[in-house]
């Protein structure tokens, strides 16, 4: 009887053993993957860049300028998918495709921090005239002395569109100062003042509202209050006939931080016209 209970005895210790080690090693499994996870995820924009270029390979492991595989075109073109959201279609097929040969045929496509024509775009909340509103900052770095800032270049908020609407050319046409006006001392310029939301048509024909500094008055005023910061993404202008825009993925899996969330091919005059939102005055 004793014999057979120490055998139950065994059998038990024995059965809890091996379901305790299979725990473990599935412990283990999970803290390697985990491992390997946070090792792939692209943690910050910094390190975006240098993936982007090749200067870190997707592990994080950085590479020294002095060796071979520094901006290895091959190697490039390998890692270069990964930094792609793989879930949009748009920035996983053959537009992306096209995209990294045209990327990896030359050594000059590159990102450089300092290179000008890519802006942060942050949304954040403020409280205005009582209600909270969603206003989105554009931010550029510029070079200052030795080193560099991040500077507002622009903004955009609802609000402030409503206050400039675009009406139809017709009415337009119908708000205007005659052109022998001046001879009259213009007493006619009480007409620019009798329709406030028509105001800007008497402006002249290349006008177009300069919503920087109206944030900043209302700023200064006290109209506009800063609450939170929402969310950020950046907006990469620099790569030859390419615009790209880069988000942050907080998901599982390893197609995970700040990956290319939107690709478009762009001629120069196309991308002119687009620069013209996020630094209006970029060429005066």
């Amino acid at each position: 009887m004793r014999r057979f209970l120490r055998l139950g005895v065994l059998c038990f210790i024995l059965s809890f053993v091996y379901v305790s080690e299979a725990q473990v090693f599935g412990s283990l499994g999970d803290v390697q993957k985990d491992e390997r996870a946070f090792y792939t995820m692209t943690k910050q924009m910094s390190q975006f860049i240098s993936r982007f270029n090749y200067e870190e390979d997707q592990y994080g492991k950085k590479i020294h300028s002095d060796s071979s595989d520094y901006r290895d075109r091959t190697k490039r073109k390998q890692i270069l998918p990964l930094l792609f959201d793989m879930d949009n279609p748009r920035t996983n097929g053959s537009l992306r495709d096209f995209f990294i040969a045209d990327l990896t045929e030359h050594d000059s496509n590159y990102f450089e921090f300092l290179g000008g024509q890519w802006y942060s775009e942050v949304s954040a909340t403020f409280k205005w005239k009582g209600k909270d509103i969603e206003i989105s900052m554009i931010l550029a770095i510029e070079q200052e002395n030795l080193g560099s800032k991040w500077v507002l270049t622009n903004v955009f908020c609802s609000e402030f569109s409503k206050m400039f609407p675009k009406g139809d050319i017709k009415e337009q046409e119908q708000h205007f100062l005659h052109p022998m006006s001046h001879e009259l001392d213009f007493m006619n310029i009480y007409k620019i003042f009798k329709t406030p939301n028509c105001i800007e048509y008497y402006a002249y024909d290349t006008y177009s509202p300069d919503y920087l500094t109206l944030f900043f008055y209302e700023i200064k005023q006290g109209n506009l209050v800063f609450q939170r910061v929402n969310s950020e993404k950046f907006h990469v202008f620099q790569i030859d006939n390419w615009y790209f825009e880069v988000s942050w993925f907080n998901r599982d899996g390893y197609n995970t931080g700040w990956l290319i969330s939107n690709l478009v091919f762009l001629n120069d005059d196309e991308k002119e016209e687009l620069l013209k939102f996020y630094q209006p005055n970029f060429n005066k």
